[in-house]
């Protein structure tokens, strides 16, 4: 019997296969119209890959919606533990991919290092799944025009990128403002940040680390190039490396850029 790959091998065959793409539309207003039904089996299903952190937001966002979270994954089986609670119920998954064959999955919410958005949101599209992802989109360009390819032919599937900028009202209001000409003629624009206010543009770690027993490493890596384990990487200053994170210009360009982007179409 041949075994079953592991998740590193599967990715990289998958991306190889242009099994890569799509920009997200889950609108979140389309699973509260249809959670807000009075029967309870008309609730849509969610499940969540990355269960901590921003994960952990979202499965209580969706459940205040009246939506029902039945599945949850991470790699980390401790984080999985503290973001399942009080969802004790939803089934538990250490891979991705075994949370995409339940069947009662109706949408998934993708909250997990920008190297791997891809890698979960295109096969759940293709599942005929709603997705949606967090910001950034994806890990490349090429991701995310594959990944916008994969949604358009699946045009009833909603789809959406988290930016919770672009929904703020501070936002919407600087976008009419500057489109009302109230401000004059935009000429040039400055954008700026404080970020990056973790480690960053520095050498992989020259000494390894015992790898937690709570954690799956071969999984976590995705289709990252393999390395040994270190403390710097999880759970939360892997944004520091270009092979998992996007940088200071993936985690707050795409907040900050958007208004003056938006408001004066450039397309």
């Amino acid at each position: 019997m041949q075994s079953k790959p592991s998740r590193r091998q599967f990715v990289q065959s998958t991306a190889g296969a242009a099994f890569v793409g799509g920009i997200v539309n889950f609108a979140w207003g389309g699973i509260q119209d249809k959670a807000e039904s009075t029967s309870p089996g008309e609730k849509v299903h969610v499940g969540v890959i990355g269960a901590n952190g921003q994960g952990r937001a979202n499965i209580e966002r969706v459940s205040d919606a009246g939506a029902n979270v039945v599945a949850l994954c991470d790699v980390d089986e401790a984080r999985l533990a503290s973001g399942s609670k009080g969802f004790e119920k939803a089934k538990q998954y250490n891979d991705f991919r075994k949370l995409l064959e339940q069947k009662d999955v109706d949408a998934v919410i993708v909250a997990i290092p920008d190297d791997m958005h891809a890698f979960a949101s295109i096969p759940a599209m293709q599942l005929g799944k709603h997705v949606y992802c967090e910001k950034p989109l994806t890990h490349s360009i090429y991701e995310a025009r594959r990944m916008a390819e994969v949604a358009k032919q699946n045009p009833k599937l909603m789809t959406q990128m988290g930016h919770s900028g672009h929904a703020s009202e501070g936002t919407r209001l600087t976008v009419e403002m500057v489109r009302s000409g109230l401000i004059g003629e935009i000429t040039e624009v400055h954008t700026w940040t404080d970020r990056p206010i973790w480690p960053q543009g520095i050498e992989r770690p020259a000494k390894s680390d015992p790898i937690p027993k709570n954690l799956n490493w071969d999984l976590w890596l995705g289709p990252a190039p393999e390395r040994p384990f270190n403390n710097a990487y999880h759970p939360f200053k892997w944004r520091g490396w270009c092979d998992f994170g996007t940088g200071a210009l993936g985690d707050m360009g795409c907040h900050i850029i958007d208004a003056s982007y938006w408001a004066l179409n450039l397309g």
